[in-house]
């Protein structure tokens, strides 16, 4: 997982799967205080539009009984007719943006301009008296589908009531107060072209009955569900004298149930019908400003509802990260600090005290100060826990015993190399000893074959001059063999072929003449021994080692070419000796093998030269191995005589210059990378 290598990660990695869960049922809640929101608004915008609808089928209701008064003949009805139907297309054109309402318009109001004209011809027909063509039931029939479809249209939804039963039961109130507000116009209406008329025509009378058994049972459900003002509200509406005086042209129609005539005055009825029908209507428009009421209560509860959760969410949401913060600091700080103690003591404390242990003078050892107790309040004051103290006085306790540890070792190396270098110089005086003994024996012989044999033995002694000397640079000394004057370069070969056992095989070829500074002849010689030497010992004894040496005037160096034909050496090992040959530290003598002791001493040797001064390895051309050695001009010295007209390189020592060259870019562009070469 990310993040689950660090404490931190960790911490974050547990702390954030109760956090998603947390936000997880947070965002439910939130989720459905936001529906509820949303349902709540719907409501509310909904049961508005439930009350225009309603407003328009008052406005229907009302013409289609003073329309159904004009078929009957009466003619007083013409004019409230004409306000009326212009209050109906006012509310038309109201509802055209309403999809639901406007769907219904279309399907069932279509024909209302044709159903007008047809009841204004007829009636224009009746006073010039003509025929009645227009079929009075067939245009009550068409209006109560209108207003049949409009009652249906009912956009409240479900879900939006079903949590609330008080809005739920004021719904329903609504839906049944319009029932029965439909059956009292629609009853109104048919009535009213009855008394017009004179008596009940064909099924009319069925119809009468149906509309007031409708209206009685549309009444019954609405007390069930109604409040105790609505109903009251109800009751007051039929306990009215325009109310009883409806209920009594009621009875009257109910005689008329054979077709008799039936003698009552049909504005009378329209006038007294049409205030219960107003009163109803006023009902329900108490009834929808209830319902309307509670809808915006529940909007505003919802909103409440919503902003408290997503408040608590919020502040629940960052009490748990800042805890989750807090904790992870008070881990990560302590530990934080015993990270930062630990890299002191491995990057300052321990390799100061081991240079301090080794830069002291002979025989006063360097002790380190006696342990102190743990201090444990610094993991305390950074608000660790016990474990945590408990991990500082371990890693205090670690730093002591590897300070001791260190010097120990520190002062071991130093006496190991001390004795090293004491051994050398024993053996480089006893050997220089040795030599001037050798030397006085060589003056005074004077038979041949002992004077070669004393000549054996003076090459045998200088080679353990330079193994005394190659103790002493692994050592770390200066050996004591200054050179004062300037020696020249093929001299300086010719030292470094004496320092060899087989030096009959080496092949000294082109050596171009300059002289190299005085202080540093001793070393060249020794690097060049060590490395024609390493020629010699890889390649078969029938084979030569070759020693050239030019001047670049392009880079102002002085090379030094040692060519095998030997075995040669793999790709890997030869990065590896390139890497021991640049690298002189301490570091590089630990770390390295016995075998390779000799790579240690040349890189050494040129280290101690100078900036400038490299060796480097190559593949020889037709197999074997190439050293070249390449010298600074500020090593070289101004020659006595003029130049020598320089002799031509072989194609191989000019393909190691140019290899050279490209292996000094390489390490540059290495260098340059923070790479070491």
């Amino acid at each position: 997982m990310p993040g689950w290598r660090s404490i931190r990660g960790r911490v974050a990695v547990v702390i954030t799967v109760p956090i998603c869960l947390l936000l997880v049922v947070a965002g439910l809640a939130v989720y459905g205080r936001a529906e509820a929101l949303g349902d709540a608004r719907t409501t509310r915008a909904e049961v508005g539009l439930s009350l225009r609808v309603q407003a328009l089928v008052h406005q229907l209701q009302r013409e289609r009984g003073l329309t159904n008064g004009l078929l009957g003949g009466e003619s007083d009805f013409r004019t409230p007719l004409v306000a009326t139907r212009e209050r109906v297309d006012t509310a038309l054109r109201g509802m055209r943006s309403e999809h639901a309402v406007e769907d219904v318009i279309q399907r069932h109001l279509r024909r209302l301009p044709a159903i007008r004209a047809a009841a204004d011809r007829d009636n224009a027909d009746r006073d010039n008296a003509g025929p009645n063509t227009t079929d009075r039931a067939a245009t009550l029939t068409f209006y109560t589908t209108a207003v049949d479809a409009l009652n249906a249209v009912d956009p409240v939804a479900d879900t939006a009531t079903r949590t609330d039963p008080r809005l739920r039961d004021g719904l329903a109130a609504l839906r049944e107060l319009a029932a029965a507000k439909e059956s009292v116009a629609l009853e109104r209406g048919l009535v009213n072209g009855v008394f017009a008329e004179g008596a009940f025509r064909d099924r009319e009378y069925l119809t009468f009955t149906e509309v007031r058994a409708t209206r009685v049972a549309a009444l019954a459900r609405f007390r069930q569900v109604a409040t105790a003002p609505q109903r009251a509200a109800l009751k007051n509406t039929f306990a009215t004298d325009e109310a009883q005086r409806a209920t009594a042209y009621e009875n009257q129609a109910r005689r008329g149930a054979d077709g008799s005539a039936l003698r009552a005055d049909a504005g009378t009825w329209w006038d007294a019908m049409t205030v219960l029908v107003d009163d109803l209507y006023a009902v329900q428009q108490s009834v929808g400003d209830d319902v309307r009421d509670r809808a915006d209560r529940l909007r505003h509860e919802a909103e409440l509802g919503l902003a408290a959760y997503l408040v608590a969410g919020t502040l629940m949401a960052a009490l748990v990260a800042g805890l989750a913060a807090f904790a992870s600091r008070s881990l990560t700080r302590p530990l934080g600090a015993l990270a930062e103690a630990a890299h002191d003591v491995a990057r300052n404390r321990l390799p100061a005290t081991v240079a301090r242990i080794q830069r002291s003078p002979q025989g006063h050892e360097e002790f380190l100060p006696p342990a102190e107790p743990p201090d444990t309040s610094a993991a305390g004051s950074l608000g660790g826990a016990t474990e945590i103290a408990a991990v500082a006085a371990s890693l205090h306790q670690v730093e002591h015993t590897a300070l001791h540890l260190a010097a120990q070792q520190a002062g071991l190396r130093r006496n190991t190399t001390e004795s090293l270098a004491n051994l050398g110089r024993r053996n480089q005086n006893l050997v220089r000893r040795q030599l001037s003994l050798i030397t006085r024996l060589e003056q005074q012989e004077l038979d041949p074959d002992a004077l070669a044999e004393l000549f054996e033995l003076d090459h045998l002694a200088t080679r353990m001059r330079r193994n005394a000397e190659s103790l002493l640079v692994l050592a770390g000394q200066n050996p004591p063999r200054p050179t004062a004057a300037p020696a020249d370069a093929l001299e300086v070969v010719q030292s470094a072929v004496a320092e060899v056992e087989q030096y009959r095989r080496v092949l000294i070829a082109a050596v171009e003449p300059v002289r190299v500074r005085g202080h540093a002849v001793a070393d060249v010689a020794h690097l060049l021994a060590e490395l024609i030497e390493n020629g010699l010992n890889f390649s078969p004894p029938t084979e030569p080692v070759e020693v050239h040496g030019w001047y670049d005037a392009e880079d102002d160096t002085y090379c030094f070419a040692v060519i095998d034909h030997g075995i040669g050496m793999p790709e890997e090992d030869k990065e590896r000796a390139n890497a021991r040959l640049s690298h002189s530290g301490e570091e590089a003598l630990l770390s390295a093998s016995t075998r390779f002791l000799g790579h240690l001493v040349v890189g050494r040797l040129a280290h101690r030269l100078g900036e400038g001064a490299q060796v480097q390895l190559f593949d020889t051309t037709g197999g074997g191995l190439s050293a070249l050695l390449a010298l600074p001009g500020r090593l070289l010295a101004p020659a006595q005589a003029g130049p020598a007209t320089p002799q031509p390189a072989r194609p191989a020592v000019s393909s190691l210059l140019n290899g050279f060259r490209a292996g000094v870019a390489r390490a540059e562009a290495r260098s340059t990378q923070g790479v070491s070469s």
